[in-house]
């Protein structure tokens, strides 16, 4: 591990559009598949079977936990892909999709790893959030929702969305929410404590959505359709901005009066207004598909791409 301590910051004013590279970079031990953000640290699951903690204030490593190594189907012992990594007080949510027969390895990180589930409960999960302590909302391939109460260790329900492959959920800010994309482009919104859909956000994209993002009543969608969806959850009315390229990532800003998605072939990050949808700068920089994009205030963001670098960013 190791930072890139100089400032790569420079800006430069093109067609009225900021063009920014990266305010600095981190380097991880692997390659980055998911990142959060809790508080001043960045979480970060790679491929390489762990997953890394850094403080981003201070930009230093914090705290790496590993889960066991697999056998692949050579029969060689390799890491195991973290897939899905999050973070609740000082514990830690590590979710693996490289179990036997593709099922998945659930952990819990508290002071010491402890196995959720393994590949003989043949689940095939793909994403996993702590709603508090005690419960993770899980979403399944085959797009269903399910709440697992780690006290019980059972969960509470489990629904089906649709019939079509699920990509991707995010929460809303007190997590009593949840909106779910698959391959259909159809936007399913959900109450968490129940699972059930409360309403369907669609006619944005027409194909799958890799990536969801929920901030206030807004949330956005990146399609493999390159169309960057807004949609109003009180309305359900949304909007679309055309990207020249299959679209990765997405996020909104805290107050969602910016929205960024990747929208060419060169993983430039775009950022826009939310309401107008004018273009306000294109961050420049990252090196490969990109996996994550994270605000951290209306100025400030972070970003994982299919590599070992997470790049921060400062708009002007």
């Amino acid at each position: 591990m190791r930072f890139l301590s100089a400032i790569l910051l420079s800006t430069i004013v093109l067609f009225g559009v900021d063009t920014i590279r990266p305010d600095y970079q981190i380097e991880v031990n692997g390659t980055a598949k998911d990142m959060v953000l809790r508080g001043d640290t960045l979480v970060i699951a790679t491929d390489m079977g762990h997953i890394e903690e850094f403080n981003y204030k201070e930009r230093k490593k914090i705290k790496e936990i590993s889960i066991p190594d697999i056998k692949d189907f050579m029969g060689d012992i390799v890491p195991a892909r973290v897939m899905s990594v999050d973070k609740i007080e000082n514990r830690y949510l590590l979710l693996s999709d490289s179990g036997k027969g593709g099922y998945s390895n659930l952990f819990i990180y508290d002071k010491n790893l402890t196995q959720i589930f393994s590949p003989e409960d043949k689940r095939a999960i793909i994403k996993a959030r702590f709603i508090d302590k005690d419960h993770i909302l899980l979403g399944y391939l085959s797009d269903e929702v399910s709440l697992f109460d780690l006290k019980t260790k059972k969960e509470l329900y489990k629904e089906q969305l649709s019939e079509s492959k699920f990509s991707d959920f995010a929460l809303n800010e007190d997590k009593t929410q949840a909106v779910f994309s698959c391959e259909s482009g159809v936007l399913s919104l959900i109450d968490v404590q129940t699972g059930k859909v409360i309403k369907q956000l669609k006619g944005q994209n027409v194909d799958n959505v890799y990536r969801v993002d929920f901030k206030k009543d807004y949330v956005s969608g990146a399609g493999q359709d390159r169309r960057g969806s807004i949609y109003n959850v009180k309305t359900g009315k949304g909007d679309y901005i055309q990207g020249s390229f299959l679209i990765y990532s997405t996020a909104l800003s805290p107050n969602a009066k910016k929205v960024a998605f990747s929208m060419d072939e060169k993983n430039n990050i775009y950022i826009y207004n939310t309401d107008t949808k004018a273009n306000i700068a294109i961050l420049k920089g990252q090196k490969s598909t990109l996996n994550v994009i994270i605000f951290k205030d209306e100025n400030h963001l972070f970003s994982a791409s299919d590599d070992n670098t997470i790049m921060a960013w400062k708009l002007n």
